[in-house]
């Protein structure tokens, strides 16, 4: 078996139960095809307390706090809502959260101040972000900027965007995350990218259930096809899927730090 991967951004409470059964049954097709890590990411903070059970319930699984920029129902989180939630041993990091244009209408400028409040929350409690990004680059990368993210970094997750952003993001501190985006016959330029993205900034993630990877595109996705992730972007890259492996495995454990890391061998986080 090869290396262990991690699948960095999926959101477990929002598995097809139809396709991929339940949540243990989705884990341990993964954890067969050597994924041995899960981040259930949050998207509101109405479903927040599935999300923490999860985490809780699984010792490789863990948590995020935030609000997606696409949710207009339910709470608007304010800074001291973020860090009361983001206390939990299981939470790793804040997000998802930043900038989504594609479906906004009129003046966003309560997307930007939900972006703004969750960028002081990370700085607040130390912990990193998950940056959503969908046609917004330059005003997602002037809120970090404004907002001093530098000082907690994050990833920037399934990132679409091209080389000068990826750049401009890791000079943040940020690291990139590739989804299964990057199979997409139309997908070149990101492809690109992951090719010039170096591998100490790499992560690797499904978003499941979005965005299933070739040859699954179109279907439910679930955590078992990251790996299908990692063998694209070795083979992009000519390196062995154990070297790519390694270093996301790597990454991961030195931006979000999780507990439990007795489950993964030393060489994972050396």
């Amino acid at each position: 078996m090869t290396q262990g991967l991690i699948d960095s951004h999926c959101h477990l409470n929002l598995l097809d139960i139809g396709t991929c059964g339940d949540v243990a049954t989705a884990l341990a097709r993964a954890e067969e095809l050597g994924i041995h890590g899960f981040l259930c990411v949050s998207i509101d903070l109405e479903s927040l307390p599935q999300v923490l059970a999860l985490a809780s319930g699984f010792p490789h699984v863990w948590a995020s706090v935030g609000v997606h920029p696409n949710v207009r129902e339910g709470s608007e989180p304010a800074v001291a809502d973020l860090l009361g939630l983001a206390r939990h041993d299981r939470v790793v990091a804040i997000g998802e959260t930043g900038l989504d244009y594609h479906y906004g209408e009129g003046d966003l400028e309560w997307q930007r101040e939900r972006f703004r409040i969750h960028v002081r929350a990370a700085r607040a409690i130390g912990k990193p972000l998950i940056i959503h990004t969908r046609e917004a680059r330059a005003d997602t990368l002037a809120v970090l900027q404004e907002e001093g993210a530098q000082e907690v970094g994050g990833v920037m997750h399934c990132f679409t965007e091209d080389w000068d952003t990826a750049q401009q993001a890791m000079a943040l501190g940020f690291y990139i995350s590739f989804s299964g985006v990057v199979t997409f016959r139309n997908a070149e330029e990101l492809r690109e990218v992951a090719r010039l993205t170096p591998l100490d900034r790499m992560l690797i993630e499904t978003d499941t259930p979005y965005l299933a990877p070739v040859p699954h595109r179109g279907k439910p996705n679930q955590p078992a096809y990251v790996r299908h992730v990692a063998e694209r972007i070795a083979d992009l890259r000519g390196i062995p899927l154990e070297s790519l492996a390694a270093a996301t495995t790597r990454n991961f454990f030195t931006l979000f730090n999780p507990p439990v890391m007795s489950l993964y061998p030393a060489s994972s986080r050396a």
